[in-house]
């Protein structure tokens, strides 16, 4: 049971358990920082008019290349 909750995705990524930590909780981070961004956008359209936009292009990136790097070469995205 404790190698599922907390072992088994992490070995799925290529991820130690700290590693997949830091990873997942500074994407929610900045995922945080967007939406907080689009709700203000939401309100005041002038203000964060990209700002979402390039936060998820910038995750998407990250992601991919991450996968690309741990498996040596081109990931399906």
């Amino acid at each position: 049971m404790f190698d599922r909750l907390f072992r088994a995705h992490p070995a799925e990524v290529g991820e130690s358990y700290g590693e997949h930590m830091l990873t997942a909780g500074g994407f929610g981070v900045a995922l945080i920082g967007a939406g907080l961004a689009c709700l203000v956008h939401a309100i005041v359209p002038a203000w964060f008019e990209k700002t979402g936009s390039r936060a998820i292009a910038r995750l998407h990136d990250r992601m991919i290349a991450g996968r690309r790097r741990r498996a040596g070469g081109v990931v399906d995205a």
